[in-house]
């Protein structure tokens, strides 16, 4: 039957027998053992627009899928809930409910806005919550300060935010401002460590002209603990009609300077400190 170069004499008979053992229910690998022809295109010629029978066909995994989201979109179900129920992409859901009906809107434009909302709302207190737990944990994680820890980040902290002198204005005292109750805290804080006298410390209040001056300067008195006649004189920043201030409402409070009376010295001591963290610092990178 074969032909010597691989062909084969009598193909139209050939095919005729394998398409009656087709339509007989016969596999391909039935079929080539049957008729003895091992060559895969001459098999594949020979049954060429047979359809294969049904128990050779595999069941495609997604069958029950495409039922189930058709049976959604006929309940109203939009797109990305069938996507979310049967965590399939979008583009099968697509595929296989494009040609029926879309559904009616389940919500009115006002519900679907209060329901947006309602989601956008639940959300951003997950998130709060969230970074609320993230700080709690890293609160726990500092501890209880030792007087060396609080003493570098004294140094630190009036580096940033404390006055400095300058090479064109020398100016060698220690003068702090911020507008921060905690931060005020720690600063005092560190000067208590190092023994430095309340008596020896002036305080200020600076604030908008527009604010609730009074307020803000009960607010600072309490806080460092003195009488509100113990403040210096407030300074009072113009308003500009140019500008929108975006500090106001009642938790403006303006600043707090802190002056420290004859601290020329300490100044130096700060400045010599941070020289030395910068070195460290720099040190480190190599």
């Amino acid at each position: 039957m074969a032909h010597p170069q691989g062909k084969y004499a009598d193909f139209e008979g050939l095919r005729e027998r394998a398409v009656a053992l087709r339509r007989g229910g016969y596999s391909l690998r039935q079929i080539r053992d049957e008729l003895k022809i091992f060559n895969n295109d001459i098999l594949n010629q020979l049954v060429k627009g047979e359809p294969p029978p049904e128990w050779t066909k595999r069941p495609n995994a997604k069958d029950d899928l495409r039922e189930r989201a058709r049976e959604l979109r006929l309940q109203g179900w939009t797109y990305d809930q069938i996507e979310a129920e049967l965590g399939c992409s979008r583009s099968s859901v697509s595929l296989w409910v494009r040609d029926l009906p879309k559904p009616e809107p389940r919500y009115t434009p006002e519900e679907h806005r209060e329901l947006m909302q309602a989601g956008l709302t639940r959300l951003r207190n997950a998130q709060d919550e969230e970074r609320e737990q993230v700080k709690k944990g890293a609160a726990r994680e500092i501890g209880e300060l030792t007087d060396r820890e609080l003493f570098m980040a004294g140094i630190a902290l009036y580096w940033a935010e404390g006055q400095k002198s300058k090479p064109y204005q020398r100016r060698e005292a220690v003068n702090f401002v911020n507008s921060d109750p905690a931060v005020i805290q720690v600063f005092l804080a560190w000067l208590d460590m190092l023994g430095v006298a309340r008596d020896r410390l002036g305080f200020r209040v600076m604030i908008h002209e527009s604010a609730d001056v009074a307020g803000a300067e009960q607010h600072w008195a309490d806080l460092v603990g003195i009488d509100v006649s113990s403040l210096q004189r407030t300074t009072l920043k113009k308003h500009n009609p140019k500008t929108v201030r975006k500090n106001t409402g009642d938790s403006y409070r303006g600043c707090l300077v802190v002056r420290v009376r004859q601290g020329a010295e300490l100044y130096c001591r700060i400045e010599g400190c941070w020289s030395g963290i910068a070195a460290g610092a720099t040190a480190r990178l190599g």
